[in-house]
């Protein structure tokens, strides 16, 4: 599984960090990826989503799962 949204593409990024001595060492920059159960392309799927289309609203969550009592 690739660490993409599904929604927006959003990807990681890479950097440096950077010490106090300036020794420069590469690194990654993952976006913050959540597993949701969504209503994607007109049925319920779970997609992994950024939570910034979480927070915008570009996910529509499904409806939770109604559990029948039995006896």
């Amino acid at each position: 599984m690739s660490r993409m949204c599904e929604l927006c593409g959003k990807k990681p990024m890479v950097g440096s960090n950077i010490s106090h001595a300036h020794n420069v060492n590469k690194r990654r920059f993952n976006p913050n990826l959540q597993r949701v159960r969504a209503l994607h392309n007109g049925s319920v799927k779970r997609i992994s989503v950024c939570t910034s289309c979480i927070k915008s609203g570009l996910v529509i969550k499904a409806p939770k799962q109604s559990v029948e009592k039995r006896g």
